[in-house]
C-alpha cells in the first residue's frame, strides 16, 4: 500500500470516543425496561459481563491484529492475509452489510426519537409501508443530519472526531447524572422481586438470554481497525484503547441498567413499558428528579448516541468500501480520496445516498436491515477470530507491538464465541433468527457482492484482490 495517504490526526481521546460512541447507540434508552423483565435488575447487569466477556474475546484478536498491520480497511488486510481474496471478500463485504445497515438505521431512528420530545413533530403524513407511518418532517430532518454528517466527514477524519467527542460528553453526562440520581433518589426496596427473575435455571435462562443478546449492542470497537492508518499514536496503544472502549460500553450499560432498577421498582417498570413508548430509562430519570423536562433531557442524550453510533459507522463503512475498491474488488471509483482532505470521498456519498433513501422506506423495513447488518458483523467477527490464529502459524515472525498472551486459547474463544453469534442467526427458534425478510437482505446482498466478485475478477485478473505492503 502507498504510504501517507490519509491523514494521521487521530489522537487517544478520538478513537475512543469513535469507538464508544458507535457500541452505545440507542439501546440504552429503549431496551432496558425489557432486558431488567426479562431477566432482573441484577441479572441483566450479569448477563451484560458475560456477552462482554465474549466480545472481549473477539477484541482481544483486534488488539494484535490492529497494530500488527496498521492499514485502511483493518479486517480486510486481516483475513486476505490469512485466507487470500476470497475469505477477505466474504469478510469485508460482511462488514460493509454491517455498517451500511446501522447507518440506515439510525436516519429512521433519528426523527423517531425527536418526535418522543416533541410529539407534534410528525406532520406531512405520505403513506404507510410495513405498518409504519412515513412523515415528511421524518424525512426532511433525516436528509438534512445525513447531508451535515456526509459533509462532516469529508472535510476531515478530525472534524468528525471533534464532533463524536462533543456528542459522547453528552451521552456520558446524561448516563452519570442518571446513575448518581438514582443513588441518591432511588431505594434498594425497588429492587425487590426484579434482582434475578426466576429461580434455579429458569434464572440461568433468563441471564443467558441477555448474555446472547449483548454483543450485538457492543459492536462498534471494529471501527478502530477501519481508521489505523489515520490514528496518530504508538501502535500499542491502539490495541489498549481498543479493549477499553468495549470495558467502557459494558460499563456504562451496567450502570444504567441498576440505576433503573434501583429508581423503579417492578409495577412502575411495567406501567412505563405499556405507556406507549417503552422508554423505562427516561422514567426513571423523570421519577429521580420528579420532573418530566429530565426524561426529554435523557432522550436528548439517546438522541445524541444514535447521532455517534452514526457518524462512526459511517466512518468504518467509507474505509471499508475504500479498502476494497483499492484491492479491485469492487469498482474503483470508490477508491478515490479528496484531494486536500484525504478522505474517501465516492464511498462516503455512496453511503449518504443509501441513507437519504433509508426514510422514505420507514421504520419496519430497516429493522430488517438492522438485524441482517448484526449477522454481517458476527460473520466479519468470526473470520477475524480465525484469522488470528492462522496468522499466528502463517506469519509467525510478524512484528506485533501487542501480543496476546496464550494465543490458542484466546483465538478458538473468539472463534466459537462469534460462530455461536453467527448461528444464532440462523437456527430457528434461538431467539435472534433472521426472520424471512431478513434473509431476503443477506440473501441479495450475497448476490450483489458474487456480482461485484465476477465482474471484477474477469475485469482485473491478477489484480484483483491485491494488497501490496
Amino acid at each position: 500500500m502507498k504510504k501517507n495517504r490519509f491523514k494521521k490526526v487521530m489522537s487517544t481521546t478520538d478513537i475512543l470516543v469513535v469507538a464508544f460512541g458507535a457500541m452505545i447507540g440507542w439501546g440504552w434508552v429503549v431496551s432496558s425496561g425489557s432486558w431488567i423483565q426479562g431477566a432482573g435488575t441484577i441479572g441483566t447487569v450479569i448477563g451484560f459481563i458475560i456477552g462482554g466477556l465474549m466480545i472481549y474475546f473477539v477484541g482481544m484478536t483486534y488488539a494484535e491484529l490492529t497494530p500488527a498491520m496498521p492499514k485502511v480497511g483493518g479486517e480486510h488486510v486481516f483475513s486476505h492475509k490469512a485466507f487470500g481474496p476470497t475469505g477477505s471478500f466474504i469478510c469485508t463485504w460482511a462488514l460493509i452489510l454491517s455498517y451500511v445497515g446501522v447507518v440506515c438505521f439510525e436516519a429512521v431512528s433519528l426523527p423517531m426519537i425527536i418526535s418522543f420530545i416533541f410529539p407534534s413533530f410528525s406532520q406531512g403524513y405520505m403513506y404507510t409501508i410495513a405498518g409504519y407511518d412515513v412523515y415528511a418532517t421524518h424525512v426532511a430532518v433525516a436528509s438534512a443530519v445525513t447531508i451535515g454528517v456526509i459533509v462532516l466527514n469529508i472535510l476531515g477524519i478530525k472534524a468528525a472526531s471533534i464532533f463524536q467527542t462533543i456528542l459522547t460528553i453528552v451521552i456520558a453526562a446524561v448516563g452519570i447524572i442518571l446513575v448518581v440520581a438514582s443513588a441518591i433518589n432511588g431505594s434498594p426496596e425497588n429492587l425487590e422481586g426484579q434482582i434475578i427473575v426466576g429461580e434455579g435455571f429458569g434464572a440461568v435462562k433468563n441471564i443467558l438470554s441477555v448474555a446472547v443478546v449483548a454483543p450485538f449492542f457492543l459492536f462498534g470497537f471494529d471501527v478502530i481497525p477501519q481508521v489505523a492508518e489515520e490514528i496518530n499514536i504508538p501502535l500499542k496503544k491502539i490495541a489498549k484503547v481498543l479493549l477499553l472502549s468495549i470495558i467502557c460500553a459494558v460499563v456504562f450499560y451496567g450502570l444504567v441498567v441498576f440505576a433503573v432498577g434501583y429508581a423503579l421498582n417492578s409495577n412502575e417498570i411495567d406501567q412505563a413499558m405499556n405507556d406507549g413508548s417503552g422508554l423505562v430509562t427516561a422514567s426513571a430519570m423523570a421519577k429521580v428528579f420528579n420532573s418530566s423536562v429530565m426524561a426529554k433531557v435523557l432522550i436528548i442524550g439517546g438522541l445524541c448516541g444514535v447521532v455517534t453510533s452514526w457518524n462512526s459507522f459511517l466512518i468504518g463503512g467509507s474505509r471499508a468500501i475504500f479498502s476494497m475498491a483499492e484491492s479491485k474488488m469492487i469498482p474503483g471509483r470508490f477508491a478515490k480520496l479528496h484531494k486536500k482532505h484525504k478522505t474517501p470521498t465516492n464511498a462516503l456519498l455512496l453511503i449518504g445516498a443509501l441513507s437519504l433513501a433509508a426514510p422514505f422506506f420507514g421504520r419496519t423495513m430497516l429493522v430488517w436491515i438492522a438485524d441482517a447488518a448484526s449477522f454481517g458483523c458476527c460473520l466479519a467477527y468470526l473470520m477475524v477470530s480465525m484469522s488470528f490464529v492462522v496468522l499466528r502459524k502463517k506469519m509467525p515472525d510478524l512484528n506485533r507491538p501487542f501480543k496476546v498472551k496464550h494465543y490458542k486459547f484466546v483465538g478458538i474463544t473468539a472463534s466459537i464465541l462469534s460462530g455461536f453469534m453467527v448461528a444464532m442467526y440462523l437456527i430457528p427458534g434461538s431467539g435472534a433468527t433472521l426472520t424471512t425478510e431478513e434473509f431476503i437482505i443477506v440473501g441479495g446482498w450475497t448476490l450483489i457482492g458474487l456480482i461485484f466478485f465476477i465482474m471484477c475478477k474477469i475485469k482485473y485478473k491478477t489484480e484483483f484482490g491485491r494488497i501490496e505492503s
